[in-house]
């Protein structure tokens, strides 16, 4: 079967180091109530990270900084076609009080292994264990 629509995402993955551990910031998705990174479709003229970091002030009231280098990307197949999800470390340099979906996700930071076992994309937890190994390697 051939897809019908082929899109792209991006997201990112906020991150910060507390007290010398790796602390992943989550947020719910809208419908299920899932803990998930914050991604969306990649709006026209921007980059995919350029993209990503707005999806996370958008849906987490976040702000940070990071390289534009890819640390993995999924496939999201839906019936009618299949969305590729690129994925980006956000290290976290403000967290807002408000911000547009404010009342429509939780947001909450996590220890490493917490965020590893919440998540249930085993391809973000792969990138998870990735971006440790980036962030400890630059420390």
């Amino acid at each position: 079967m051939q897809d019908l629509f082929y899109f792209s995402q991006s997201g990112v993955i906020p991150y910060r180091i507390h007290e010398d551990k790796l602390q992943i910031l989550l947020i719910t998705s809208i419908k299920k109530k899932r803990w998930v990174i914050p991604k969306g479709f990649v709006e026209f003229r921007l980059t995919a990270f350029e993209s990503a970091k707005k999806e996370a002030y958008e849906e987490a009231g976040v702000i940070g900084t990071g390289e534009d280098l890819e640390i993995g990307s999924y496939e999201i197949q839906k019936e009618t076609g299949r969305i590729e999800v690129r994925v980006f470390p956000l290290l976290v340099t403000k967290l807002l009080e408000v911000y547009p979906e404010i009342d429509l996700r939780k947001r909450k930071w996590f220890d490493y292994d917490e965020a590893v076992g919440k998540v249930d994309n085993p391809r973000i937890a792969r990138m998870l264990h990735i971006l440790k190994e980036k962030v400890f390697l630059l420390n």
